[in-house]
């Protein structure tokens, strides 16, 4: 109980700091979303100091001091209620960050969760049959395709798939007249439309489980505890399972957990490349934009979920190891 209360304290701690952080980056950046309108009107003659006034109090640009804008700042954070995004004017950043929720969630989540479980089965399989085709395969297969950064394999994909095979479709999430509706045409339609990120993302990211798990798993193999399972003929699969991977996998969930908290962030350069209205698309354009309310939302997010998966993490480190409550 006390290993979890004071897991706890350091999220609500790290939390207040990260929000804090989170408050203060936009605001480093040069310029403001009022210089982006104003740059476009500019271009006719100078702009007055009432047309720059009436362009901030259009687009919600905070007013007053630093404090004071923090103290609001954290009175949205509380209520959820982050105003109107200045790149999508005049929609609200909560109804923007929900509709693209969901695809990032089927999409990135599932597919690492998926990569991770596969990855890991692999590298067990791997490190048990070392020496072996089984283990020389995977080995080779997954630092070959770890090299290659996910924007490349999904300019591949795009390219080959998409524009040259004419297999699956190059942009979106849905085709344009599909009607959004919980049936199987939509559904499949969908997954249609997300196959092509699906693999860019599964390609890149199942290397490194392998190779994580397989050196892990090699280094428990040597261990007594497995050498006295061994001897006292207990099958060899009890004891890859029971014994081996039970001890190698917790670096690999360490992983796992900041990869699943990550997700929320979606995949930037995946969604920029197929055009995928996800989490990752709108953050890139918050970016350019200098959308501070949309960025600090989204921030926010990414933030919350990468420490809410680490500390799930450490729960589940304090269950499967003892060793780490003390």
């Amino acid at each position: 109980m006390k290993y979890a209360l004071r897991k706890l304290g350091m999220l609500l701690l790290t939390l207040w700091a990260a929000v804090t952080l989170n408050f203060f980056l936009p605001r480093l950046m040069p310029g403001s979303p009022a210089d982006a309108a104003i740059a476009k009107l500019s271009q006719n003659g100078p702009v007055s100091a009432a047309t720059r006034a009436a362009i901030e109090a259009q687009l919600g640009v905070p007013g007053g001091n630093l404090f004071e804008q923090y103290v609001h700042y954290l009175q949205q954070v509380v209520t959820l209620d982050f105003g109107v995004s200045f790149t999508f004017y005049p929609e609200k950043v909560s109804d923007l960050v929900l509709t693209a929720l969901p695809y990032t969630l089927v999409l990135v989540g599932l597919v690492t969760i998926l990569a991770f479980v596969i990855g890991t089965l692999i590298g067990i399989l791997a490190a048990w049959k070392r020496g072996t085709w089984m283990d020389t395969l995977p080995t080779l297969g997954g630092s070959f395709l770890s090299a290659f950064p996910y924007f490349w394999i999904a300019l591949l994909l795009l390219f080959f798939a998409g524009y040259v095979g004419h297999l699956f479709p190059t942009s979106g999430a849905s085709s344009p007249t599909a009607v959004p509706e919980f049936s199987f045409s939509f559904i499949a339609d969908l997954i249609y439309h997300a196959t092509l990120p699906a693999l860019t993302i599964l390609i890149t990211s199942l290397g490194g489980w392998i190779l994580g798990m397989r050196n892990a798993m090699i280094n428990t193999l040597g261990d007594d505890y497995v050498t006295f399972a061994e001897a006292n003929g207990l099958r060899g699969r009890t004891v890859a399972i029971k014994y081996a991977a039970r001890n190698a996998i917790l670096p690999n969930l360490t992983g796992f957990g900041l990869a699943l908290g990550g997700v929320v962030g979606g995949s930037i350069l995946v969604e920029q490349v197929y055009g995928y209205p996800g989490i990752g698309y709108l953050l890139y354009n918050a970016v350019v934009n200098q959308d501070y309310p949309l960025m600090q939302a989204l921030f926010l997010m990414i933030t919350v979920s990468v420490l809410i998966a680490n500390f799930l993490v450490d729960i589940l480190y304090g269950v499967l190891d003892p060793r780490t409550r003390r």
